[in-house]
């Protein structure tokens, strides 16, 4: 978390900024840029969210307790399950602590947002928030109990895992946040090059 922080700032350090303005037209100028990413980020990861949320609740009404749909042959089927562990279905004992992470991803990405002024970062982290939460409303409102709920997986390819749309958002957000970073592009919007 304190990477985070170093790189994006602390929203406490936002009013340092501003008042470092010799004139007042900098400030106002920066205000709108920043809010523009803050609502890509939260609108990325809205969709994200309605999505898979939408998707589970179709799989379960439709999908669970029945065969597999087969979507392309055998190279891809929709499977209902019920996976308590993280990905893969690794760390089925450990499920209560994937639900703290999850929350605490949650909660850098909302506190580091206010310093957010690349768009390519608010798509990738809103990616992430979106998927993270996805999957934390199962793992507090389904079955067994709340913070141990099985979250409901249902892509299934050919000779890999099974997964879902939150999976799919996360991982996606992930690369995304590698490449800019490969890239030097930092979720303040400058360019570095080390």
């Amino acid at each position: 978390m304190a990477e985070a922080e170093r790189i994006i700032g602390t929203p406490d350090s936002a009013g340092a900024d501003e008042s470092a303005a010799s004139d007042g037209t900098e400030a106002p100028a920066e205000r709108p840029r920043g809010r523009r990413r803050i609502v890509a980020l939260f609108t990325v990861a809205l969709l994200a969210y309605l999505l898979d949320l939408g998707s589970k609740v179709l799989v379960v009404e439709k999908l669970e307790g029945r065969e597999p749909i087969r979507v392309i042959g055998d190279l891809l089927r929709f499977d209902a399950i019920r996976n308590p562990g993280a990905a893969f279905g690794m760390g089925e004992a450990f499920t209560i602590i994937f639900t703290c992470i999850a929350a605490a991803v949650i909660v850098v990405i909302i506190r580091l947002a206010r310093k957010l002024y690349s768009l390519p970062w608010a798509i990738a982290l809103g990616l992430l928030l979106g998927g993270a939460l996805g999957n934390l409303t199962d793992r507090i409102f389904r079955s067994p109990g709340v913070f141990e709920g099985a979250v409901v997986d249902f892509i299934a390819p050919a000779h890999f895992a099974v997964f879902n749309l939150a999976d799919s958002a996360i991982v996606c957000g992930g690369i995304l946040i590698v490449i800019l970073s490969f890239r030097g592009l930092d979720p303040d919007g400058t360019v570095h090059k080390d």
